[in-house]
């Protein structure tokens, strides 16, 4: 198995951000961003990471970015490290493949979350009421119904703990009404593409999250995009509604660790050989299917 590349550092290169799953250098006027191999669930970042996951997370978003740059503006720069600062080269291995340079921008601290199928917490929240994040939806659904239009959920970003769903008018009092509404045209305007593109590729995207910013004042599209850690993807060939469905994600892990007896409270417990293999192949079978390439020999 390959080795896992679970945190870096680069002396040297100042470090901007650590998220949960990616490292951020300061590279003066650009940054860059490093996608390891750490996996989170539950709000906890996991012992146990999953080989070759950053190198999925960085190259699908770089497939999206690329796909969608005429629909939405995006902060990629370059994924060619020949340009890096010297005190980064002696790291070319472990970086290769898994980082972005990207443009630095003034980041809204709003989740732009968009669903077209009901399911997750959407569908616990219909159940109890009849509406997801607010919003009234016929009566009848099923569990991972396709809704008749995508519908756009916004959530407040935190730092630490779940993000906060919020309704659209709440989103207007936090960003102003036209920021508001070029967030939520943006978002669905990349996940109807997306969406339709999957499906020639036999995948369904049941719902995603997009992070914007602001460079010199345009709207952008930040951090990564349509990947198994911001979205739900389903087999097409496999759907059935009236039931969750399999998905190329995380799920063997959520699912041994609910079975494993955790509390979800920290520390989590390291995941067994088995899981981690399987997590692995499932990001890796994302990325394939969707892309219609391996995902080695990095091109």
């Amino acid at each position: 198995m390959a080795a896992v590349v679970d945190q870096l550092e680069i002396p040297g290169l100042p470090l901007f951000r650590r998220g949960k799953v990616r490292e951020t250098f300061d590279l003066g006027d650009a940054l860059l961003m490093v996608a390891t191999d750490r996996i989170s669930a539950y709000d906890s970042v996991l012992p146990t990471g999953i080989p070759n996951k950053g190198i999925v997370l960085t190259q699908l978003s770089r497939f999206w970015f690329e796909r969608t740059r005429d629909l939405v503006p995006n902060h990629l720069i370059t994924t060619d490290l020949s340009d890096l600062p010297a005190a980064a080269q002696p790291y070319r291995e472990q970086l290769e493949g898994r980082s972005m340079i990207v443009k630095k921008a003034e980041r809204i601290d709003i989740e732009c979350v968009v669903r077209g199928y009901l399911a997750g917490s959407a569908w616990a929240e219909y159940r109890r009421q009849g509406t997801v994040c607010g919003i009234r939806l016929p009566e009848g659904l099923t569990e991972c119904a396709k809704l008749d239009e995508p519908i756009f959920t916004p959530a407040a970003k935190a730092d630490t703990g779940h993000d906060e769903n919020i309704s659209f008018e709440r989103m207007v009092e936090l960003v102003g009404r036209d920021l508001a509404e070029r967030l939520r045209e943006a978002t669905l305007t990349i996940y109807r593409a997306a969406e339709e593109y999957a499906r020639t590729r036999g995948i369904i995207i049941a719902d995603t999250k997009l992070e914007f910013g602001l460079v010199d004042g345009e709207l952008t599209i930040i951090d990564e995009l349509l990947t198994p850690d911001s979205s739900r993807f389903w087999d097409a060939e496999r759907y059935q509604p009236g039931r969750d469905q399999p998905s190329f994600d995380k799920q063997y892990v959520r699912d041994w660790l609910t079975q494993s007896g955790w509390d979800r409270e920290p520390p989590a417990p390291p995941l067994p050989p088995e899981v981690v293999e399987a997590t692995a192949a499932k990001y890796r079978e994302a990325y394939e299917r969707i892309t219609g390439r391996p995902l080695f020999p990095l091109s």
